[in-house]
């Protein structure tokens, strides 16, 4: 059906698609989703269960409800990569199915409407940045507008019942198997049917798989796989930073070529002549001198384009395409190729931030840890870390070292949380832990004194948010506004060496207990539970003491090893950590603490989940 744009002033219920007179919604839901290159994939999910579900009910029929899905899941990953390229602000989806079978979505970001292009600024090929894409959304809704109101701008689409007609000739692919597999056939230069459903299912898949890519030079090569043979004969991808100068670099980072044999003299060639755009912040496409004597006598005329691929207004690189034997693309190749590299530079962006968080998160992640574990006389120590690196710094830590007169002190903790508030808290809390036992405090005085540095530091952070949040013009302050209350389980422990053993004190406030297993096989445990730190105002904590003599092993280790999961069971589900120690009866410490992760590795058939951390002493 045809396309019917309206544009709607804003005003009571504005935001809102209009339904037919009489309509009532069989089912209706909404999310919010973050302004990021993730955002796309969220949705189609989102579009995928909710469909699955309104089956499941009955609520769609068996005709035509598997073409609306697909129609409703391109519809909507292209509203949400629009809104996500052009705002870059949070992005709310409200998708409802009507009484009638029709289908309708609502996209909301917060960015205003943007003032219109200088019309005397022209350029071949060139289009309005705004909406671009929508082309897709034309060609599938029965009817879409956008709506502008104060810093808020909403796109809408209603789709008919059963989707559009398939369109004659096979069916694609139901899935992405390869880059390769996933291209559209090539069509005749005068072919104008690009925009059919081969087209869109293309456009999908390629989101999904650019997204899930999280290193920049492999979302280059993909995007190459993707173009060369089925859009273009050869393609070529600069990517730019900061440092790099506008438009091309040193030369490009991939090309590619549908007779290899032809890629090397062609890499010379655009190395020669880096694309130039004058427009920082306009994808394209734009014209290029066609290298033809790179390309041999066979491809001595022909047509070149290039893409600023630009994604949150920034430019990342450029993408380069080529057609030998045409005097121009035709408009439909143009605007695929554009659309593809929109999906490019967002998942630039996105490995991009990746890198440098991974980057940060490894930084923080080696001065949050001890750079050496300091050797104890009459023990030796094994440990065990691995941090699951997700979402920033691990909330594990630990430490080993000597707090002076003869003593040494160690500790195993765990932060709520992870990321740049565990940071905060380790940062804050080994320092300490240090400070106090050097001043000579004993393992209760220092965590009682620690206890309130961490009730005093988050009520300091949560009065500090509140005057940024009055002075910034909000509303009053409620409690979950500022940052929470910063939790801290930890085992805390002093080694005093000492005629035939070691003494260790210890204690443990709200951390699995630690074990001694000793030479005959038997384990106990070391500690008694007690009051996780930083949430009871005035909490008095008390130590334990045990000797360690040769051949004793201390076990502590992080709710990472206790509550592995496989399946609902958990590895200490019925003592499983002490069965697990006392199977390590004659082991060294080093082996001890290796048999102990191998066996929470091997409880569950996936990787672990979160952070591991165990450490072993040894008497000798």
């Amino acid at each position: 059906m045809a396309a019917i744009p309206v544009q709607r002033a804003g005003g009571a219920g504005a935001d809102e698609a209009p339904a037919p007179s009489g309509t009532r919604p069989l089912a209706e839901d909404r999310a919010t989703l973050p302004g990021s290159p993730a955002a796309p994939g969220s949705a189609r999910a989102l579009i995928r269960a909710a469909f699955a579900d309104w089956a499941a009910l009955g609520l769609t029929g068996p005709e035509g409800a598997d073409r609306l899905a697909e129609d409703a899941t391109a519809v909507v990953s292209e509203l949400v990569t629009n809104a996500v390229v052009h705002a870059g602000t949070e992005v709310e989806v409200g998708w409802r199915l009507e009484e009638s079978g029709a289908f309708t979505v609502e996209v909301h970001d917060q960015h205003p409407a943007r003032a219109p292009r200088d019309p005397a600024d022209h350029t071949p090929y060139e289009t309005s940045e705004h909406g671009r894409g929508l082309r897709l959304v034309a060609t599938l809704a029965e009817s879409w507008g956008v709506t502008y109101r104060a810093g808020r701008k909403t796109v809408w689409a209603r789709l008919p019942p059963g989707g559009t007609e398939e369109p004659a000739g096979p069916a694609p692919a139901p899935a992405l198997v390869a880059a390769e597999a996933l291209a559209p056939q090539p069509r005749a230069a005068g072919d104008r049917d690009w925009l059919g459903r081969g087209a869109l299912s293309f456009l999908a898949e390629a989101s999904d798989l650019l997204a899930g890519q999280l290193d920049e030079n492999l979302v280059a090569a993909l995007t190459g796989q993707l173009i060369v043979p089925r859009l273009a004969d050869w393609c070529a991808i600069w990517l730019e930073d900061e440092a790099t100068v506008r438009g091309g670099g040193d030369g490009p980072a991939r090309v590619w070529h549908t007779s290899e044999a032809r890629t090397e003299d062609l890499q010379r060639a655009l190395e020669k002549e880096p694309p130039r755009s004058r427009h920082t912040v306009r994808s394209g496409p734009e014209p290029y001198p066609w290298p033809g004597t790179a390309l041999g006598a066979e491809g001595t005329h022909g047509t070149a384009l290039a893409y600023r691929l630009i994604a949150g207004g920034r430019p990342l690189g450029t993408l380069l395409i080529g057609r030998c034997g045409l005097l121009g693309f035709p408009d439909e190749v143009t605007g695929l190729v554009e659309d593809l590299g929109r999906r490019v530079a967002l998942a630039i962006g996105a490995a991009r931030q990746y890198a440098r968080q991974a980057t940060i998160s490894a930084v923080l992640q080696r001065g949050l840890l001890p750079g050496a574990v300091a050797e104890i006389p009459g023990m030796t120590s094994a440990l065990v870390y691995e941090p699951r690196d997700q979402g920033g710094p691990s909330g594990d830590f630990y430490d080993l070292f000597p707090a002076g007169r003869g003593r040494w002190c160690f500790a195993v903790g765990d932060v709520q949380g992870k990321g740049p508030e565990a940071a905060v808290v380790i940062g804050l809390a080994r320092p300490w832990l240090r400070l106090l036992a050097r001043e000579g405090y004993g393992v209760a005085d220092v965590l009682d004194r620690l206890n309130q540095l961490l009730l005093d530091d988050a009520t300091e952070a949560a009065d500090a948010a509140a005057r940024a949040l009055i002075a910034a013009g909000g509303g009053p302050f409620a409690p979950g506004d500022g940052p929470q209350t910063r939790f801290l389980s930890l085992l805390y422990g002093e080694l005093t060496p000492v005629d035939g053993g070691v003494r260790c004190t210890l204690a443990s406030a709200g951390h699995p207990l630690p074990l001694v297993l000793r030479p005959d096989g038997q384990v106990t445990p070391a500690a008694r539970p007690q009051t996780l730190l930083g949430v009871v105002e005035d909490e008095t904590y008390t130590s334990e003491t045990i000797e360690l003599y040769p051949g004793d092993s201390l076990l502590c280790v992080t709710d990472g090893v206790t509550e592995r999961r496989s399946g609902t069971d958990q590895f200490d589900d019925g003592d499983g950590l002490a069965r697990a120690l006392s199977g390590c009866t004659g082991l060294s410490a080093e082996h001890i603490a290796e048999r102990i992760r191998a066996l929470v590795h091997g409880f569950g058939e996936d990787a672990p989940e979160d952070d591991l951390a165990l450490l072993v002493l040894q008497a000798q």
